[in-house]
């Protein structure tokens, strides 16, 4: 299946209107910021990937688009609504998946189930019908017969498998990954991209990847976006104009690596100070 055709006319599903933060009001005085100037677009249905040297301000900026974090100056749009708080249209996930040891692994990925609205209110009276939405949801990423299993009976990869099923139960519209494979084996994380990779394919919501993985933000995304360090800000803008769907003999193409070589060099460039092209680079 290929990627979907998007409606540029249509509003941005997340729009950033040239977004600063400062964490505190005293580092707001002295100019300190640890984003700025961020203006950002992104379709509905969008795969996107951010990619930059560690601290250089990408888990603030996803604390922004959850609506954790408010801006000092901007403002941000998703889903045609500003954000003022924590958003429930988005699901999450992290480096650590961090399930519940005392849940099996259907009673964890029921979790947002049981404290979001408009699920929690009728949880009780719909437990059946949303136990066999989570244990479908966890066949499909390979946990059939594990789904009654406690977390430490499972591996890495499965526990991680099971996190992304918790973000994606209460089917939101936007998927947050923050490193979601990086503790993870090299073959255990390419299964995974492939996991993400269908489940995106078959419902097409919005995602937005934090990768130190370049190979993943390749392989993965429709746009890869490279933040520069502190204070962060948006420098190079790459469409991956990779045809869909992909596998993973891709990833040993040379119109692959020679894409994976270019971000590396303005991630390199950012790291030693060098400039970077501000304007967003676009393939030939």
């Amino acid at each position: 299946m290929g990627a979907a055709v998007a409606d540029n006319t249509a509003a941005p599903f997340v729009d950033f209107q040239d977004v600063w933060l400062a964490y505190n009001e005293e580092l707001r005085r002295a100019n300190h910021f640890a984003v700025e100037a961020i203006d950002l677009k992104v379709r509905q249905g969008e795969f996107i990937a951010i990619v930059g040297p560690s601290g250089c301000g990408k888990s603030t900026f996803m604390k922004l688009t959850t609506g954790l974090k408010m801006p000092s100056m901007g403002r941000i749009m998703i889903d045609g609504q500003p954000v003022t708080g924590p958003l429930k249209i988005s699901g999450m996930a992290f480096q650590a998946p961090s399930l519940l040891p005392w849940r099996t692994t259907v009673d964890n990925v029921l979790l947002p189930l049981e404290i979001v609205e408009p699920y929690r209110s009728s949880f009780k009276r719909k437990r059946k019908e949303y136990e066999e939405r989570a244990r479908r949801l966890l066949q499909k990423v390979g946990l059939g017969g594990y789904e009654d299993k406690f977390p430490w009976q499972l591996s890495g990869g499965m526990q991680q498998r099971a996190s992304i099923c918790r973000a994606l139960i209460h089917e939101p519209k936007m998927l947050l990954l923050d490193e979601p494979f990086g503790a993870l084996d090299a073959f255990t994380r390419e299964e995974l991209w492939c996991i993400l990779r269908d489940l995106w394919t078959e419902q097409r919501f919005n995602v937005i990847l934090v990768t130190h993985d370049l190979r993943e933000s390749v392989f993965l995304a429709d746009t890869v976006y490279v933040m520069s360090k502190s204070p962060g800000r948006f420098v190079v803008r790459r469409d991956i104009e990779l045809p869909r769907p992909r596998e993973l003999e891709l990833t040993y193409t040379k119109e692959f690596s020679d894409i994976v070589h270019e971000l590396r060099g303005h991630i390199g460039a950012i790291r030693s100070g060098g400039a970077t092209s501000t304007a967003p680079v676009i393939p030939q």
